[in-house]
């Protein structure tokens, strides 16, 4: 025997054994390790599906946010001009309400001095009605001192009555 040419029984035995381990394994091993990897391809296929529909929510979500971010930005836009407008109108109706204010302020002062003005004139035809009687009666009392220019001065006072009534 020699050690590269094998004896015809033992390849016999080995076909035959070869043979029954092969068809073992084809009968009875093949189809749960085929079973085994076409489960491992499918969990690995749906797995990469997942994570394709995993990619594509994530673009739509980035979508989303950026939409949501650009009017977010549109509304911050407009509301900032609405309280500018707002701020502007606050501030004119101030102003009207002030101007409304000072002119009634203006109004009633002029009221007032024109109130004070009268009650001062008033108060100095009175001070000049009252110097004047006092300034007639002074020169009166100096003219008639006599009895005779008494009498004059009563005769010619009633002469004008007297002829004022008719």
């Amino acid at each position: 025997m020699s050690l590269l040419t094998p004896e015809p029984g033992l390849v016999f035995w080995m076909s035959l054994s070869f043979g029954m381990v092969a068809f073992i394994l084809m009968k009875y091993g093949f189809p749960v390790i085929l079973q085994m990897v076409n489960k491992r391809k499918g969990y690995i296929d749906n797995a990469l599906l997942a994570a394709k529909q995993a990619h594509e929510e994530l673009d739509k979500v980035k979508e989303n946010s950026q939409t949501i971010l650009e009017q977010t930005r549109l509304e911050q836009a407009k509301i900032l001009e609405a309280a500018a407008q707002s701020r502007d109108r606050i501030l004119e109706e101030a102003k009207e309400r002030a101007r409304i204010e000072a002119d009634k302020i203006i109004t009633d002062a002029q009221k007032q001095i024109e109130i004070e003005k009268e009650s001062a004139v008033r108060a100095i035809r009175g001070e000049i009605a009252s110097l004047s009687v006092s300034v007639a009666e002074k020169i009166l009392r100096e003219k008639l001192n006599s009895e005779e220019e008494q009498s004059k001065m009563i005769n010619r006072l009633m002469d004008e009555v007297i002829i004022s009534k008719s």
